[in-house]
């Protein structure tokens, strides 16, 4: 082989490896709602994107559905940041389900359990339905499993400012990571088994699902953020 026909395979080695890499590590965040709308999404969004440029992987933010469906092809996680209500047809439900069976990731944050009531799969597989909240207010919150990504770095216990969702339709087989102590704040109607953080597989994907950012100042907290990543990690397959 001459040494330009080396090269010229080298060169292609190089590029198609880059290429793979980048469709792995790509990240899209999607945030439409048909409901209530979090103004902390922005912040969220841009916070998001210095995360995957600071770790490593790339940040795609749209609204548009036929965007996100499109992405799915060249993504390895989808994040759902505070959507709220119905935001896909029949067809691209099946579309995303095709995503989570071949083995794609899902980051649910806060409303993201607002959003799609009506489509059983997805209630399962985010885990729970947002049922109501309180005022927002200061909580104290048990850190249940310390081996997570996204939470190996906490305390026994966290204390921290948020909105603070009371669930139903809790799926019995979620992963609790983060539970609420409904002792250390008004308006929970859980009870002791409050989760608040959770991660499961679920028909072939990895789920990951915090109940916390619904402040823009939540997007400037480097623990919350941590928590995050850690989810976001887990989902792209780390241990």
């Amino acid at each position: 082989m001459s040494m330009i026909l080396k090269i010229s395979v080298l060169i292609s080695i190089f590029f198609l490896n880059t290429n793979c890499a980048q469709k792995t590590t790509k990240v899209v965040v999607f945030s439409k709602t048909e409901g209530w709308r979090h103004k902390s999404i922005e912040t969220g969004i841009k916070s998001i994107k210095k995360l995957g440029k600071d770790n490593n992987f790339s940040v795609q933010a749209t609204e548009d559905t036929d965007e996100l469906i499109t992405a799915l092809d060249s993504c390895k996680v989808v994040i759902f940041l505070s959507t709220t209500g119905d935001i896909l047809n029949d067809a691209q439900q099946e579309k995303f389900k095709v995503f989570i069976n071949n083995g794609g990731g899902f980051v649910g944050i806060h409303a993201a359990t607002d959003t799609e009531y009506e489509w059983p799969w997805y209630v399962k597989l985010i885990g729970a339905n947002f049922e109501s909240h309180p005022k927002q207010q200061d909580a104290l919150i048990e850190v249940v499993n310390k081996k997570h990504p996204s939470t190996t770095f906490l305390d026994a216990t966290w204390t921290t400012f948020d909105e603070w969702y009371n669930f139903k339709n809790i799926n019995p087989k979620i992963n609790v990571l983060l539970n609420l102590d409904e002792n250390s704040y008004e308006g929970g109607k859980n009870g002791e088994n409050h989760p608040i953080a959770w991660f499961h597989e679920y028909d072939g994907g990895r789920i990951f699902y915090t109940g916390l950012g619904h402040t823009k100042e939540s997007y400037a907290d480097p623990v919350f953020l941590k928590h995050v990543l850690g989810g976001i990690q887990y989902t792209m397959g780390a241990k």
